[in-house]
């Protein structure tokens, strides 16, 4: 891509511009409240602070702080997708800053987008193989006990990056950097009359507007949530069937011997379960608002009373779901109980109870306990000892 600066960058040396964006140099204006501007640039930048900060301390303690576990490399894998999308927070901090003028040119504002899409996509994708891994462990035990494992998921997250990635890439093309007639400041926003001529702008500019709105939607929404409410009946129904079988084995008088078989034992860490349902809750908040204004940008092209809201609402959906990489670490630290005291005896320790799948139950249980009762100046080495199971496996 080559270098542009000041207005030499405008459109690429073109002066086809696509009927919304015209839209947006010539008539939006921004907030000329400076109290209420410095409020959202201080509150961005903490935000920021915060959703970098806290990741990169999970990515630290689930990387080399806990044992490797499959559903430790889920959380890994979203831990450094939602990391690399607060990287970008500062760059948006400094825009708004800015005056809502891009000033850090457009390889940032390319790689800005890029990483914002890559993050929505991966999300999107782990959530869904998570929900449907656990229906698995449920639907089919002897399957996945023999197919699933950390190099499997491993290779299962190289997939879904590259599946990502894939995506990304037309946002990546169509992002460029674009001057403001009216307020002398520049745009980080997709221009899609890129590679078109003007007897093709008018189709070529809808085509690729409802394109990418649409795949974005369906790829990185609508069908993951598909995946997951389909994995969580599955897994409902079948944990009922496992209920009703027990209770007639305690009315035949056999409950013991299906105790000691673990026939009906389920596989699924409960902490780990109530972690997962929480963030799929907060990505559908958190990302169901930007979809919508996605849509209402598309419907805007025939229906030229809904720019003004477009305008308005869709950089406040886009911070909105900025919010689910910042949360995330929160929900990951305190799905676990006694958090407060565990987090000062060791965030490894924190994390490796969180991420236990049932198989080690006994063992992790035992060993949480006797840390809860240690005493935080007082750790002898017996307990010392119990601490690092699982952290050198």
């Amino acid at each position: 891509m080559g270098q542009h600066t000041g207005t030499e960058m405008t459109l690429l040396n073109s002066t086809l511009v696509c009927p919304l964006l015209e839209s947006m140099l010539t008539n939006s204006s921004v907030d000329k409240n400076q109290k209420t501007n410095l409020i959202v640039v201080s509150l961005h930048g903490l935000f920021s602070c915060m959703g970098i900060l806290e990741n990169a301390l999970i990515l630290w303690v689930v990387g080399f702080r806990v044992r490797r576990t499959v559903a430790a490399v889920w959380v890994l894998n979203l831990a450094l997708s939602d990391f690399l999308a607060t990287l970008t927070l500062p760059l948006f901090t400094y825009y708004l800053y800015s005056s809502h003028s891009w000033e850090l040119g457009e390889p940032l504002c390319v790689a800005q987008s890029a990483l914002f899409f890559l993050n929505m996509f991966v999300s999107a994708f782990l959530l869904a193989t998570i929900s449907l891994d656990r229906c698995l462990l449920v639907m089919q035990p002897i399957w996945s006990r023999r197919h699933r494992s950390v190099t499997t998921a491993w290779k299962i997250c190289g997939l879904g990056w590259l599946w990502a990635a894939i995506n990304t890439l037309p946002y990546s093309m169509f992002r460029t950097v674009t001057h403001h007639k009216k307020e002398n400041r520049k745009l980080c926003y997709h221009h899609f009359a890129r590679f078109s001529t003007s007897a093709t702008l008018v189709y070529d500019c809808r085509l690729r507007q409802e394109s990418t709105a649409l795949s974005k939607l369906l790829l990185a929404f609508l069908i993951p949530l598909s995946v997951i409410a389909a994995s969580y009946m599955c897994l409902s129904r079948k944990l009922q069937q496992r209920q009703v079988m027990r209770e007639n084995r305690m009315l035949n008088g056999s409950i013991q011997h299906c105790s000691a078989t673990g026939r009906f034992a389920s596989p699924l860490s409960p902490r780990f379960s109530k972690m997962v349902v929480a963030v799929i809750m907060v990505f559908i908040l958190t990302w169901s608002p930007y979809h919508v204004f996605c849509l209402l940008e598309v419907a805007s092209e025939y229906h030229l009373h809904v720019r003004k809201a477009v305008e308005v609402g869709l950089p406040i959906a886009t911070t909105f779901s900025f919010l689910n990489a910042v949360l995330n670490p929160f929900l990951y630290a305190f799905s676990c109980p006694h958090f407060c005291i565990r987090i000062r005896e060791s965030m490894g320790a924190l994390m490796e109870g969180l991420l236990d799948e049932g198989e080690d139950a006994a063992l992790t249980a035992f060993r949480f306990n006797s840390i809860a009762k240690t005493p935080v100046m007082g750790v002898g080495k017996r307990e010392k000892k119990q601490y690092n199971i699982g952290n050198d496996s």
